[in-house]
C-alpha cells in the first residue's frame, strides 16, 4: 500500500509518494498541467505504476479556514480523479502555507532560484503528504 500526495496548481502539479511502510513521503515529479483530463490520466498512470491505493490532494483554504473558488476547482479535480480511479480512496488535506514552507526550505538549503521554480511544487506535495501521514496514521504499539 502506498499513498500519493498532490499539490495541484494552475500550471503545475507536484507529486509525492509514501514509502511502503507509510512513514516517509518522497517527491516524485512535477507535472506540467495540460488540462484536467490529461492531468488526471497522467496521475492515474503514475498511481497504477506505484501501487497507490490512496490519494491525498492539497486543498487550498483561505487563512480564516473558509473555502474559496480555488478550493472548488480542486474538489472538481478530485472528482475527476475519483471517477477515473474508483478503487482509490481520495482525501483532501489543508495545504495552507505549504508552498511558502517549501520555498523557505529550499532557500535554507541554498537551492538556486531557477532550480527552486522547478521543484517547489514537488516539495510542497511532500509537505502535504507527510503532514497527512503524521496526523492521520496511528503508530503501532509493539508493547504487550
Amino acid at each position: 500500500m502506498r499513498i500519493m500526495g498532490l499539490d495541484v496548481g494552475e500550471r503545475r502539479i507536484g507529486v509525492a509518494i509514501s514509502d511502503e511502510l507509510l512513514i516517509t513521503a518522497q517527491g516524485v515529479c512535477v507535472i506540467d498541467s495540460r488540462g484536467a483530463v490529461k492531468d488526471v490520466a497522467r496521475i492515474s498512470a503514475l498511481a497504477e505504476e506505484e501501487g497507490v491505493t490512496h490519494l491525498v490532494v492539497g486543498l487550498p483554504r483561505n487563512m480564516n479556514g473558509t473555502m474559496g473558488p480555488r478550493a472548488d476547482k480542486i474538489r472538481d479535480f478530485g472528482q475527476l480523479l475519483a471517477e477515473r480511479n474508483p478503487d482509490v480512496q481520495i482525501d483532501y488535506w489543508d495545504e495552507r502555507l505549504t508552498t511558502a514552507a517549501a520555498q523557505r526550505t529550499l532557500i535554507e538549503a541554498d537551492v538556486s532560484r531557477r532550480r527552486r521554480r522547478q521543484v517547489v511544487d514537488k516539495v510542497a506535495a511532500v509537505f502535504i503528504l507527510q503532514s497527512y501521514m503524521d496526523s492521520t496514521l496511528k503508530p503501532r504499539n509493539c508493547s504487550p
